[in-house]
């Protein structure tokens, strides 16, 4: 019913529980692809071990880069899926949806057929997602974001959605694209939160909070998200523990605006970011303060 990609760099803290949780999904994939990119940790011998013992499991491994969130991570991704995509249609296996899990997201064991259920339930749904759940201090929190759109890590594609709207992108902050491209393909969209993935680290911390929100507000940059929008996911970030990262992701978004660096060449997504998702946030106002009163 549905095949799966995970790209993985460096993960062998995490990524025995996150093998274990797929194994044990209620409704396993029937095929996934891990794209090892040249981990030097263990991670490689981990999956091995998988790919042994489960034929659904398969792994492509890359030679060793630095890390990096932005165009490598597409890259990365993107290579995953054309594999999957290729060896289906070799193997002629048919199916209807398309998965994502980074190698540090842990889901329950019912993760999937949840999702899949949505899609059951509503022909207009494109892509979905579970409440993503960080630990701090200790604790499960859930990844609250201001605008609660699917989250990069643990979601699916219902094919066609995959398909129309031109596949992953080879972008920074693809997740994002990808979502403002099934919109404007007029796909509905979903994050539910009562669906649990739980992220072994927080959501832009694999090289430094700071260093990922600061990531965050470039991409922003890039994407030309609206000014308002900037400040308003600022002062969102700004709100929650550690209460400096607001800073750090508008501290990204003005080196990239004074440096006059490169926005992306899509005209449909600038446009996008830049007007329409300005206008959904104050037409979401206009109805809650109705509401209200």
């Amino acid at each position: 019913m549905y095949i799966l990609i995970t790209p993985a760099k460096n993960e062998a803290e995490h990524i025995t529980e996150v093998l274990q949780s797929i194994v044990n999904q209620s409704l396993k994939p029937l095929l996934w692809v891990i794209v090892d990119d040249g981990s030097i940790d263990g991670t490689t011998n981990i999956i091995k071990h998988h790919v042994d013992r489960y034929p659904w499991i398969k792994c492509v491994t890359l030679n060793a880069k630095d890390r990096d969130i932005t165009f490598h991570y597409s890259f990365v991704c993107k290579k995953g899926f054309d594999v999957a995509i290729e060896y289906c249609r070799e193997k002629k296996i048919e199916y209807e949806y398309i998965g994502l899990l980074d190698a540090d997201t842990v889901v329950v064991n019912n993760y999937f057929q949840k999702l899949i259920n949505q899609f059951v339930d509503n022909r207009k749904l494109g892509i979905v997602s579970g409440g993503i759940f960080d630990f701090e201090k200790g604790n499960l929190k859930i990844n609250r974001t201001m605008e609660n759109l699917p989250a990069g890590t643990g979601r699916v594609w219902r094919k066609e959605c995959f398909f129309e709207t031109g596949g992953y992108p080879v972008e920074p902050s693809p997740d994002s694209i990808s979502n403002a491209k099934a919109i404007i393909n007029g796909w509905e969209i979903k994050r539910s939160n009562n669906i649990t993935a739980i992220h072994k680290r927080r959501t832009g911390s694999a090289d430094g909070l700071v260093r990922g929100y600061k990531i965050n507000g470039e991409m922003a940059y890039y994407l030309d998200k609206h000014p308002i929008l900037v400040v308003s996911n600022a002062l969102f970030y700004c709100f929650e523990w550690p209460y400096y990262l607001g800073l750090a992701f508008l501290y990204g978004y003005l080196g990239s605006f004074l440096n006059k660096r490169e926005k992306i060449k899509d005209d449909e997504i600038r446009n996008y970011f830049h007007a329409r998702r300005l206008t959904e946030y104050f037409e979401k106002f206009l109805y809650f303060k109705k509401r209200i009163l």
